[in-house]
């Protein structure tokens, strides 16, 4: 049975997607006005999101859940990797961000029908 915390993925997840994909497309351009450290700590707390999610997913014996796990861990290592201060480059640009999000949206939408199989 869906519970609550299942839409809500859904829909953090569409949201988050969005920020990712709307902007790539030309539409919204004041999302392109966004710094790219807003957009890295979204991809970071969207990769968190997620992390929670797959955790449940991987609880239910669900083999979309160690995809979900993996895709979390890699979106938070790429949003956290400029803020190590050993690692001196410049931040990653706007669309590697872009399509961290777009691919964290879709796997939160997965993770709502994931989630109770």
């Amino acid at each position: 049975m869906m519970r609550a915390t299942d839409w809500l993925s859904g829909m953090v997840g569409l949201a988050i997607g969005a920020t990712g994909l709307l902007p790539m497309l030309g539409y919204f351009d004041f999302l392109n006005d966004l710094s790219v450290n807003v957009l890295r700590w979204t991809v970071v707390i969207a990769g968190l999101y997620l992390l929670i999610n797959s955790i449940r997913e991987i609880t239910n014996s669900n083999i979309i859940g160690w995809w979900s796990f993996a895709v979390a861990i890699i979106a938070v290592v790429v949003g956290l990797l400029p803020t190590l201060p050993w690692i001196h480059f410049e931040p990653f640009s706007r669309s590697i961000y872009n399509i961290s999000l777009i691919v964290e949206g879709a796997f939160l939408m997965i993770a709502t029908f994931a989630m109770e199989l």
